[in-house]
């Protein structure tokens, strides 16, 4: 894939997994509200406390998912790859992805599936056109290599 595509792929990846984090967090936040409406309890837990832990647990994970979309878009403007922390996070989102998409094929559908699995091609894109041993993005040769016009014959 082109130095050209390697922006948008990136940038869109940010946008889907901003998206994401936003649904992921209303959708735990609304759960925990209908766990502290309906009083449910699970096991003789305690109600507010199932709901305050459902909560925070979603506000936990769409913050995960923004922190990725962040790499993501940093990726992107800088047209570098991800490194250290960010990497990680990058990988870990990919891997999520692959277990979020096997378990919504099960519980939600193709569809679900399907958009998860979009999600997922898209990290990775960006992963892997950004790859160390295929260029920074920057143009630059390895270090080592040296262009034609740089040797000089005598």
């Amino acid at each position: 894939m082109g130095p050209v595509i390697r922006r948008p792929v990136a940038i869109v990846t940010a946008i889907v997994l901003f998206a994401e984090g936003l649904g992921i967090a209303g959708l735990q936040w609304f759960l925990g509200h209908v766990v502290d409406r309906q009083q449910m309890s699970l096991g003789g837990l305690d109600p507010d406390v199932m709901s305050m832990s459902t909560k925070i647990g979603g506000l936990v994970f769409g913050l995960y998912f923004w922190f990725c979309a962040l790499v993501a878009l940093l990726v992107g403007i800088r047209n570098r790859p991800a490194a250290g922390l960010g990497r990680i996070a990058l990988i870990s989102i990919a891997v999520v992805h692959g277990l979020l998409g096997a378990v919504t094929v099960g519980l939600v559908g193709w569809s679900a599936f399907a958009f998860m699995m979009v999600a997922l091609a898209l990290i990775l894109l960006t992963l892997m056109t950004y790859d160390r041993q295929n260029g920074t993005g920057d143009g630059a040769e390895p270090p080592g290599v040296t262009s034609p016009e740089a040797s000089t014959t005598p």
